[in-house]
């Protein structure tokens, strides 16, 4: 059994939720997680809740003894441009309902990821430092750095633990794309796998940093379970993996399926990874507690395409 209570992960039908909820059981145990979404599944112990509804929030946790929150829950960058206000909403009342149950003594911890969303075109876009120039050019951005002082403003103003990650582009096979612009590096490999053209919605040589879910799972287990005498960024802290553009990608693909083929077809999306880093500086977190990223891309490459296959 785990030194907590309950575990409450918050959007465990999302492309992170889906591997988070796994490797949180295989730590804890499943009757010690309680899988959450606004959509129904089959999982064990799930339970269908709206973040947006805090009395069925207040009431989960309480009838359960959960004492750690993952808030997963959120509207990404592609679908946030095509809906802001609910977008808004979505991000950061959530994180507020969240937050007040915290502060009320009735949660322990809270892990709340942010994203390289909240850097923007003035932030310097190569090996992009901890503490920077931060002007979001998104809706989804804006709610992640009015969300990151939020969790600074309620660590320090009421002691509350909350814990945050600024992801970059996640990359994994088990779920499809989620409505972000680095999804691209999801749907290519399973385009690829098919034997179908992918039409990529960026230019060839747009240059994004990602991770591979692996070690964004791990990543965030690992900064939930350093001691609170280590964290030092309230905010969000910087994370990093490895930086490559969709022709590099599709160069890696190559590697694996010789007659792979790719398009470029840029949209409204392009004008969006142009305003975010190309590469991320996270010195801070691997003092912190430790961090280093295992995957690059051709690792990434060839247990994604292998996976894909299987599944």
């Amino acid at each position: 059994m785990a030194d907590t209570g309950k575990v409450l992960v918050i959007g465990a039908n999302g492309q992170l939720g889906i591997e988070l909820t796994d490797a949180l059981i295989e730590i804890y145990g499943a009757s010690q997680v309680i899988p959450s979404d606004i959509t129904a599944s089959d999982r064990e112990n799930f339970v269908i809740l709206d973040v947006l509804n805090v009395e069925q929030l207040r009431d989960i946790v309480r009838e359960n003894g959960v004492t750690d929150v993952y808030l997963l829950a959120a509207l990404l960058s592609a679908r946030g441009e095509q809906n802001p206000m609910w977008a808004w909403k979505i991000n950061m009342d959530g994180l507020l309902n969240v937050l007040e149950l915290a502060r009320e003594g009735i949660i322990r911890k809270i892990f709340w990821p942010s994203s390289i969303a909240v850097f923007g075109t003035t932030t310097p876009k190569v090996d992009t430092p901890q503490e920077t120039i931060i002007s979001p050019d998104t809706m989804y951005g804006i709610t992640k750095l009015a969300g990151e002082r939020l969790c600074a403003y309620y660590a320090k103003k009421f002691q509350v633990d909350v814990r945050s990650l600024r992801y970059p582009g996640l990359v994994g096979y088990r779920a499809l794309p989620g409505g972000g612009t680095t999804d691209y590096a999801v749907d290519i490999y399973h385009k690829a796998v098919a034997g179908e053209i992918y039409r990529c919605f960026l230019s060839a040589n747009t240059r994004l940093p990602f991770l591979y879910m692996p070690d964004a799972v791990r990543a965030t287990l690992e900064i939930m379970q350093v001691p609170v005498s280590k964290i030092s960024i309230r905010s969000s802290y910087n994370l990093a993996g490895f930086s490559c553009t969709p022709a590099e990608i599709t160069s890696s693909i190559q590697q694996h399926i010789s007659d792979f083929q790719i398009e470029y077809e840029p949209d409204f999306r392009q004008q969006i990874a142009d305003s975010w880093p190309e590469s991320i500086n996270d010195k801070v977190a691997r003092r912190d507690w430790g961090w280093q990223a295992q995957y690059t891309l051709p690792d990434m490459s060839r247990e994604m395409i292998q996976c894909i296959r299987e599944k």
